[in-house]
């Protein structure tokens, strides 16, 4: 039975994947199909279109995907409405996942990243609560343009070298005004 949680389709989920974010390396989404996704994995057709519906499905369930890794690094932050700031663990789990993320800005283009929560609270104590939506559009900017300059790079600087750049453009920013 080709149940959801099925270890057999799981294995074959990964394979899929696998193989089409090495395909994403070097051709673009719309050079790629399922035959050569299924070729290179050694799978069947049916065996994809079980999983999915087509390559774009395939690329959205990916970025899906790296979505909720990072949601989950930060879950207890998001519990406990306790926004730490802490983005070294993001620069880490990104170092460790580099290929992905490469995948990951390359399907979502110009599209910000996935911290969507961003610290409001702070935020208003920084700024006076004055024109917040331009402070986070120009933060989240900022960041996204860090990371992925930083994947461009292979990621030769390590996860806490990365951390620092970021507190060094807010250094000179404090909570008590």
């Amino acid at each position: 039975m080709n149940t959801p949680n099925n270890k057999r389709r799981k294995n074959s989920q990964e394979k899929i994947e696998r193989t089409f974010v090495h395909f994403l390396q070097t051709r673009e989404i719309n050079e790629i199909s399922v035959t050569d996704i299924c070729k290179e994995a050694h799978l069947n057709r049916s065996t994809f279109y079980a999983n999915y519906l087509d390559v774009y499905d395939l690329a959205d369930k990916i970025v899906k995907k790296i979505e909720e890794d990072v949601s989950y690094l930060y879950q207890e932050e998001r519990e406990t409405k306790n926004n730490s700031n802490d983005f070294l663990k993001l620069f880490r789990h990104i170092k460790e996942n580099q290929i992905f993320y490469k995948t990951y800005f390359k399907l979502n283009q110009d599209k910000h990243f996935i911290i969507r929560e961003y610290d409001t609270n702070l935020s208003k104590i920084m700024y006076d609560d004055q024109f917040i939506d331009y402070h986070i559009e120009f933060f989240m900017a900022g960041l996204n343009a860090i990371i992925k300059k930083w994947l461009n790079n292979d990621c030769k600087e390590s996860p806490e070298e990365i951390d620092q750049i970021l507190k060094e453009e807010y250094k000179n920013k404090t909570t008590n005004k």
